[in-house]
């Protein structure tokens, strides 16, 4: 492990760095307590030198799709995202964060393009009560790394818009199809992606208690793996 990926706590366990991007998104210090918690060396940033080197970046998201965009076009962010995807290089986003890795999102009839990583537009949830606002459960895939040990738990959630439909076997038919977690709320949703380095979840784990401190510890854990 580089110093850029982590450091030898006192205990001799591997501390991997995080990078919380810091695009002017909110909520992002209780993110940035709950990796501390998790066993990472976190630091919130939008340099290069410390979104591209650490061993894992977290997106977070909070607000509107196109609001979310532009402020991440503003700091670069969508090009270094891309970087460490391409890279292979571990990624987890949070909420909007999440939404942005589609095609696209519509809001109040606007459209706007996202990174185009998985194919889906995010649509407003036909539910009689928006935002989703509360605790929910999810319907975990087989083979989850993100989840296991919190596969019947509840999670936390805060937002009115969702995917709500997945083809990337259609799309992509020879490659291997990520592991998407399933959420309901007025029609199914997706609650979360795994796809190799890059994962990211609708719901808060930040703010999801002990279930979303297993999972943060989870991701933590496959870092520490993939740097040991």
């Amino acid at each position: 492990m580089t110093a850029e990926q982590g450091l030898t706590g006192p205990d001799g366990t591997l501390k991997p760095t995080v990078t919380v991007l810091d695009y002017g998104s909110g909520n992002v210090r209780s993110a940035v307590r709950a990796l501390e918690r998790a066993g990472a060396v976190v630091t919130l940033s939008a340099k290069p030198e410390d979104v591209l080197t650490a061993a894992g970046l977290v997106v977070p998201g909070v607000g509107a799709f196109a609001t979310v965009m532009k402020e991440l076009k503003s700091v670069d962010g969508l090009r270094m995202i891309g970087r460490r995807v391409a890279g292979g290089r571990p990624v987890l986003a949070i909420c909007v964060g999440l939404q942005i890795l589609f095609d696209g999102g519509v809001e109040h009839g606007n459209s706007e393009p996202g990174m185009g990583e998985w194919p889906g537009t995010v649509e407003l949830l036909p539910a009689s009560v928006v935002p989703h606002m509360g605790w929910n459960t999810v319907q975990v895939p087989a083979g989850s790394t993100l989840f296991e040990g919190v596969e019947a738990e509840r999670f936390y959630f805060v937002h009115s818009y969702g995917v709500q439909d997945w083809d990337f076997d259609v799309v992509q038919p020879r490659m291997r199809a990520p592991l998407v977690t399933w959420s309901e709320h007025g029609a199914r949703f997706i609650a979360a992606v795994e796809n190799g380095p890059l994962c990211a979840t609708q719901f808060h784990p930040e703010k999801s208690g002990d279930a979303g401190a297993r999972l943060l510890r989870n991701w933590v854990g496959s870092l520490r793996k993939a740097v040991a």
